[in-house]
């Protein structure tokens, strides 16, 4: 049995098992994707790739799926668009080939990049729970600041905690970031972090104030549960 034969083979088993009772002729989402697979398979058998030759499309296949560029970016000016300036700000310039990347331009001279899926966060107890958060993706670009040429990965995943003490305060005033998960080169590192903030108080900047891990866990026992 050649490759495309078993592909097909199993493609109509995994079919059948997604919608036993579809009729010939008759749209199923979920078989239409199958068959999609099951054209692109094809198409790379079509052009006799061997078993190394297929990873390497396949890696390339899924970066173009996750939208991400091929070849590092330059910061060369055919890369940017130019973004609506914010009043006393610096210049904001949006990236061609990765929209979610940003260029700030200051007046100083000092040019910062900031990538909006650099990272995400993860409730570290319903790991089912992510989000994103500016106090979080502030610190990951620290830790990593983003440099030109630059090559996006796989998003940074940071397990993180918050809660309220204080019910004036809205949702959450504190919060605890722990680690982080850090794919490169195809492994995954534990990066500790365990920094703790809490919400800026009376004439404090309003900005998170970094608090020790003491003080978080005397916080914690005072939080106030959803169901209080």
């Amino acid at each position: 049995m050649s490759m495309k034969e078993w592909a097909k083979k199993e493609v109509e088993l995994a079919c059948k098992h997604e919608n036993p009772d579809r009729k010939e002729g008759e749209f199923d989402y979920g078989c239409a994707c199958y068959e999609s697979a099951l054209k692109a398979f094809n198409s790379l058998c079509d052009d006799e790739h061997s078993g190394f030759s297929i990873k390497m499309t396949q890696a390339i296949l899924n970066r173009l799926i996750d939208m991400q560029p091929l070849t590092p970016i330059e910061d060369t000016d055919d890369t940017w668009n130019k973004c609506p300036r914010i009043e006393d700000g610096p210049e904001i310039y949006q990236c061609k080939r990765t929209p979610s990347l940003f260029k700030y331009a200051y007046d100083d001279g000092t040019v910062k990049y900031h990538d909006n899926d650099l990272s995400y966060c993860v409730d570290i107890n319903n790991p089912d729970v992510t989000y994103s958060s500016g106090l979080v993706s502030k610190i990951v670009e620290e830790m990593y600041p983003i440099t030109m040429p630059y090559m996006p990965g796989k998003p940074t995943k940071v397990y993180c905690e918050d809660f309220l003490v204080d019910k004036k305060n809205g949702g959450f005033d504190t919060v605890g970031v722990f680690y982080a998960l850090k794919t490169e080169n195809g492994e995954q590192q534990k990066i500790e972090i365990n920094r703790f903030f809490r919400a800026p108080e009376g004439n404090e900047k309003p900005d998170w104030v970094e608090i020790s891990k003491e003080e978080y866990y005397e916080r914690k026992e005072k939080r106030i549960h959803a169901n209080n």
